[in-house]
């Protein structure tokens, strides 16, 4: 495996329906709306939802993530309507273990386009990309037992169900969660 920051990794790919690329400087007001569009969705189940980030905080998190993507260090994701500078919402692939190399997708949608297969089309996408790209060996995703949701977009795009940790972290709601672990080895 060459060194992760020698890796040529585009900074965007298209789904059917999506532009999924890398975060840019100046994208804060952009991720902020949608964020504060989607709160009601995102409050159970994402703890940086609490409470809501303001702008500068928005536009903070997408230089950090425009700079560790750079780096190679996390791959965030913008997934944006094809040919729009609509966001859809934000997904990628954290990196877990180079030496595998072995990454988790994270991904959430903006209220607006819930329910439409949009995350599905992007996971499914990402996991191309990881597995394409990035050479990766691995992909997990893992959710919070009762985000019934998050893991139906997990076994749509035929991650396999590892396990149940039990009690593994707490919820946003502070009391003790179980995690669905899913995951998708090259070649399956």
């Amino acid at each position: 495996m060459p060194k992760p920051i020698l890796l040529d990794v585009p900074e965007q790919f298209e789904s059917e329906r999506l532009t999924i690329r890398a975060p840019r400087f100046g994208e804060g007001a952009v991720l902020n709306q949608a964020i504060m569009e989607s709160l009601e969705s995102l409050r159970p189940w994402m703890p940086w939802a609490h409470p809501p980030p303001a702008v500068e905080d928005s536009e903070e998190f997408s230089r950090l993530s425009r700079v560790k993507f750079l780096a190679r260090e996390e791959f965030g994701l913008r997934l944006w309507l094809k040919g729009t500078e609509t966001l859809v919402g934000s997904s990628g692939l954290h990196v877990r273990d180079w030496s595998v190399p072995a990454f988790e997708i994270g991904y959430w949608c903006r209220k607006q386009f819930e329910s439409r297969g949009y995350i599905t089309e992007a996971v499914n996408a990402i996991t191309r990309f990881g597995f394409d790209v990035l050479k990766a060996e691995r992909i997990i995703i893992r959710c919070d037992a009762r985000n019934e949701r998050s893991s139906a977009v997990a076994r749509r795009c035929g991650y396999t169900l590892e396990g149940t940790m039990r009690h593994d972290s707490r919820g946003v709601d502070g009391d003790r969660r179980d995690t669905l672990l899913f995951s998708k080895v090259r070649n399956e």
